[in-house]
């Protein structure tokens, strides 16, 4: 739903928009952490909407982007494997590793395929007893239940043909380095709707009790945002950060324990490298030692060379909020989704995607001005 259509069907977007309009707190910047909510925002036209002191800013939360160029690179040695079959998301096939895409390695001959989840990848895995099935499992923690589930699977139905390559991510760890490095001022931050709903509102506390910095967790609907980026205003303008949850229609404060139950008993937590933070602790989940025979990386010990990322690409920088896509040169002349140079460009939740698709001008904004 656009703003126009929530304006057309509800009032109440309108009087929550004037709302916004009319509350005092100077210049602020707020932050979205989830990857569908900056493709939300900008298909809804939210941001043209919003007065001129208020500028929103879009966080490091699509997992396809935030995967670094080491793991693209393990992906794409494990699918030239013999007798491998690498399964992933659609996405992933066009991102540009370090010398090849694992599209280019699918047109080269090689058994990549697309799965929706990692069930499809497990049905595989039993309609194709004859080859290794490998999962390049990405996502964070919304993602993260149905990979264990799918490990759990595995087990129960005796598949020794199955295991998962997962380079999957925790999103606090990763905004807690955003906020740590100071390369950007954030005032407020919309929490991600999907996550919160496994790991649970509760967990995005640590943002006004740490930081000082309020939080609204938000659904995706133009009403939700308007919510949430109302909820954060008042929060700026009373001086009172505090956490509130505007998607409790989905979202609990403790979460879903039964989904993140199966996550705790199938993965640990480990080091591990995000595209344009370098490597976080106890940011990735790892396969537990004891579901170690479905461990990728174990069974077939794949080695790389040093990684590299085009050198005009400037998507870590997006991730970090320190540029706008707009700010990179070569943004919407050599890069665009059909010919991608980072992976930005390619996800359906990124950042340069999204702007490409819903805000192309001429002129480039930074982020601080």
């Amino acid at each position: 739903m656009s703003v126009l259509s929530a304006f057309r069907d509800s009032s109440r977007a309108r009087v929550i928009l004037e709302q916004i309009r009319r509350r005092d707190t100077g210049p602020v910047c707020i932050m979205e952490f989830c990857g569908g909510h900056t493709v939300a925002i900008f298909r809804s036209g939210l941001r043209s909407v919003m007065p001129e002191h208020v500028r929103m800013l879009s966080g490091p939360g699509c997992p396809v982007c935030v995967t670094s160029n080491a793991d693209l690179d393990r992906a794409v040695a494990l699918a030239k494997t013999p007798g491998v079959i690498l399964a992933t998301y659609g996405d992933m096939l066009r991102v540009p590793g370090s010398q090849e895409s694992l599209m280019q390695v699918k047109a080269r001959g090689f058994d990549v395929e697309v799965v929706y989840s990692t069930l499809d990848a497990l049905s595989l895995a039993e309609a194709r007893p004859d080859r290794e099935i490998v999962f390049f499992g990405i996502g964070f923690e919304t993602t993260a239940p149905a990979a264990a589930a799918a490990v759990l699977q595995a087990r129960t139905r005796g598949l020794r043909n199955f295991s998962l390559c997962s380079v999957m991510k925790l999103t606090i760890p990763g905004a807690k380095a955003l906020l740590g490095a100071g390369d950007v001022h954030v005032d407020a931050v919309i929490g991600p709707g999907h996550v919160a709903s496994i790991i649970g509102s509760d967990a995005w506390r640590f943002l006004p009790e740490d930081y000082g910095i309020p939080v609204a967790i938000s659904g995706f609907e133009t009403l939700d945002l308007l919510m949430a980026t109302d909820a954060l205003l008042r929060m700026i303008e009373e001086k009172s950060p505090d956490l509130v949850n505007a998607y409790s229609r989905i979202v609990r404060p403790e979460g879903n324990r039964k989904a993140w139950g199966m996550v705790e008993q199938v993965f640990d937590t480990r080091d591990t490298s995000w595209r344009g933070f370098g490597v976080l602790p106890d940011s990735g989940l790892a396969l537990r030692e004891s579901f170690s025979e479905f461990d990728a990386d174990i069974r077939f010990n794949i080695s790389i060379e040093e990684s590299a990322e085009h050198p005009a690409c400037r998507c870590g920088e997006v991730l970090r909020g320190v540029v706008t896509p707009l700010d990179c040169n070569v943004f919407g002349t050599s890069c665009t989704p059909e010919s991608p140079l980072g992976p930005c460009m390619v996800s359906s939740e990124g950042s340069c995607a999204a702007y490409y698709h819903y805000q192309r001008v001429s002129t480039a904004v930074h982020p601080g001005d």
